[in-house]
């Protein structure tokens, strides 16, 4: 799957740019038809700054806007962007595909395919996620990132591998992701331009 391109992560940069000045050129308009389920992540000199986004398959040509200025200024886990942390950013696009359920709680490869669990404990429902880069780039095991993601989802009990084996259920799923850092976006903004 190579619809991921570039181009997705400049327009998410022209979409940030244009919250703070309305008069800014942007030149990355995406005008495929095309839908998917995708996020939009923001890190900041390596670090998570914000990601957010959506399991529902929407248009492209509206969605990468909407969810670049969401992740960017609307997630809760970090103060909204400023103008000066613009030039210290990558913003990375994952486009998510080939959703399937998961045979039991550990049937997925690190590294390939990003996981949503869903449980129940005590009559309340728990959900969470990950990307498929995630488990990979903390270094985790299976047992570690469902541990992990048990806690994102607001879970506060023991934690142990009978809950795991028998309360929670797994989708499993694989993006088609790139990224494109400030200095790479200002490369193809000049180009553009000219």
């Amino acid at each position: 799957m190579s619809v991921v391109t570039k181009e997705m992560c400049a327009s998410c940069f022209d979409a940030v740019h244009l919250q703070f000045d309305k008069n800014y050129p942007a030149y990355f308009q995406i005008e495929t038809s095309q839908s998917y389920p995708l996020f939009v992540t923001w890190t900041k000199q390596g670090d998570l700054r914000g990601c957010i986004g959506t399991f529902t398959a929407l248009e492209l040509k509206t969605a990468l806007a909407q969810y670049a200025i969401t992740s960017a200024f609307n997630d809760s886990r970090f103060s909204p962007l400023k103008q000066n942390e613009i030039s210290l950013l990558t913003c990375a696009v994952s486009l998510l595909h080939s959703f399937e359920d998961a045979q039991h709680s550990h049937d997925w490869e690190i590294g390939v395919h990003g996981i949503t669990i869903n449980f129940q404990v005590n009559g309340r429902n728990y959900s969470a996620t990950y990307l498929p880069e995630v488990a990979h780039e903390q270094n985790w095991t299976k047992d570690e990132c469902l541990e992990s993601l048990m806690k994102k989802a607001g879970y506060r009990g023991k934690i142990t591998p009978d809950i795991i084996q028998t309360s929670v259920s797994v989708t499993r799923y694989q993006s088609a992701k790139t990224s494109l850092s400030y200095s790479e976006y200002i490369t193809m903004y000049e180009q553009v331009r000219q």
